[in-house]
């Protein structure tokens, strides 16, 4: 089966960081959020993948093409938008475009027209004189209107006033109607992830720690209460535990095996209640931060 992307055993190495080994691969449709405190290697493995940095060792494929230097028709099928995008500053919006769309066969000027209408965006306008949110939208209009079958996203809507964020997760939401449409974001608004994103990646040091579907994880991390006279028990899956009397909270991402284990202790008004995304993805980074 074609991949959207497959890396192997890829490391890249500064000075002062290592990235790696990654080994990871997204299917075509899916959306992916890559999650990670600052520093984490967030935006040294979307670079890897977009070919802005080369890697030390290990193997990147975009759509079962090699990423290699001397052969660049997999960029064809990659689109990177990141929070600070680069133009020619003294050109319009539209010249911006236009050069860009002479670089790509797939370039759709119906679809780039329909974006610009939809999105407000001013082309008319220098890109020197265009807010931080229009050029966010310009720069997703020239990546976009190239149809690429990879799309990699790097805090595109950091910044960016709600109104503006609505619109163009909304406008990221349509284009997943098509099946061959596959994304890979990184972002640190955590509501963004639940919108969109099919699973998580968690990345830490430069490690990939982690990997959950998001139906997983909100079916499963629960936060639970209960009353006893009795200290702390030992109970399965627990990642958080608080007493205070008799009242006792546990936030647990194994919940039918905490449930279970309080069966056999003397405790009483037991409740049990979901968490949201946002609430799961900070729990799983104080976890492991620990």
């Amino acid at each position: 089966m074609i991949s959207a992307f497959q890396i192997d055993d890829m490391v890249k190495s500064f000075k002062d960081f290592k990235l790696g080994p990654i080994n990871l691969n997204l299917k075509p449709g899916q959306v992916s959020g890559l999650v990670g405190p600052n520093g984490s290697g967030k935006t040294t493995l979307l670079n890897c993948l977009s070919g802005l940095i080369v890697p030390d060792t290990g193997s990147i494929t975009i759509v079962d093409k090699p990423l290699v230097l001397n052969d660049t028709t997999w960029k064809f099928d990659v689109g990177y938008v990141v929070d600070e995008p680069n133009f020619y500053e003294n050109w319009s919006g539209a010249s911006n475009l236009k050069f860009v769309s002479r670089f790509y066969p797939s370039w759709s000027q119906s679809f780039a027209d329909e974006l610009v209408k939809r999105l407000e965006c001013p082309i008319k306008k220098k890109a020197s004189k265009m807010s931080k949110g229009n050029r966010v939208k310009l720069s997703l209009i020239s990546v976009l209107a190239r149809r690429p079958k990879l799309l990699l996203l790097d805090e595109p809507t950091s910044g960016l006033d709600p109104l503006i964020r609505a619109e163009l997760l909304e406008t990221l939401w349509e284009l997943l109607a098509d099946e061959n449409q596959t994304i890979f974001y990184s972002t640190h608004n955590i509501s963004d992830l639940g919108a969109m994103a099919d699973e998580l990646v968690f990345i830490r040091d430069g490690d990939i720690k982690r990997r959950s579907a998001k139906d997983d994880l909100t079916n499963v991390w629960r936060k639970i209460t209960f009353r006893s006279d009795n200290p702390k028990f030992d109970l399965p899956g627990v990642v958080n535990y608080k007493v205070d009397g008799k009242d006792h909270l546990v936030i647990s991402e194994i919940c039918d095996s905490t449930l279970e284990a309080l069966k056999i202790y003397d405790v009483e008004d037991i409740k049990s209640n979901r968490l949201s995304l946002d609430e799961i993805v900070v729990w799983i980074l104080r976890k492991e931060d620990n």
